[in-house]
């Protein structure tokens, strides 16, 4: 596996430096650890109740639970679509229940607001989340008012990113034209579709702890290629230099 963190520097400067996004009218951002800092670790609520819903479907232990969660995740895209593949599980239930948490720890980023008001064109969230998890944590950003649309997975017919099915039915539902959109995520290889098709991306890149668990290295997996065409630690600096 590739480490960004390793890259050279002027590496990183040359793929930040200067951006040119003056061809963009569709900007297109994902919600968890991109529109607020993977240090408010949020998705530990989420984590922590897709294991217990877990445990209750399968009828398994907690330890056999999260290992399947994890396996599911890593194999599949999330873990989600494992459990629908292997199990037949029906989606409602599963996304009602483990985005049932509490987001009160997020504060309103001011400094973001402005910079994505300032975006010329269209802004949509696409989340592999639920939509109204995307609008309960926007709207506790102080952001909600600020996107034209919010795709959730059920939007996508459950084909999660980085699956092209889920970009395919998201470019059919938005009518987005590729070429002159961006696409801004914190999961490196959730970027390579997009990169196929024409968009523009920027890894919005999350720290990487040197004892991290394999599903929390797969942010940065792939890193280093060609499909991640900007790099930045902080989505508000970033937008703030175009």
């Amino acid at each position: 596996m590739s480490d960004m963190l390793n890259e050279p520097e002027n590496v990183l400067e040359n793929r930040q430096a200067s951006p040119d996004f003056s061809h963009v009218d569709t900007w297109i951002f994902d919600l968890d650890n991109t529109l607020y800092p993977s240090r408010c670790n949020l998705f530990a609520q989420v984590d922590q109740r897709m294991s217990a819903f877990i445990a209750d479907y399968l009828r398994v232990d907690p330890v056999e639970a999260r290992r399947i969660q994890k396996l599911y995740y890593v194999e599949h895209g999330t873990t989600l679509n494992g459990l629908m593949k292997e199990h037949g599980l029906k989606p409602e239930a599963f996304l009602e229940y483990v985005h049932d948490i509490d987001v009160s720890m997020l504060e309103a980023n001011k400094r973001l607001s402005k910079a994505i008001d300032r975006l010329k064109g269209r802004k949509l969230v696409l989340t592999n989340g639920s939509r109204g998890h995307a609008l309960n944590v926007t709207g506790q950003l102080g952001l909600t008012d600020h996107f034209d649309e919010f795709y959730g997975i059920e939007a996508l017919g459950y084909a999660p990113k980085p699956h092209a099915a889920a970009y395919d039915r998201f470019l059919e539902l938005s009518g987005t034209e590729p070429l002159r959109a961006a696409m801004f995520e914190d999961i490196a290889r959730n970027l390579e579709v997009p990169h196929t098709l024409g968009m523009t991306t920027v890894w919005v890149r999350p720290p990487l702890h040197p004892d991290a668990a394999r599903h929390e290295k797969l942010a940065h997996e792939g890193a280093d290629g060609p499909h991640v065409h900007h790099v930045t630690d902080t989505l508000e600096d970033f937008l703030e230099t175009l």
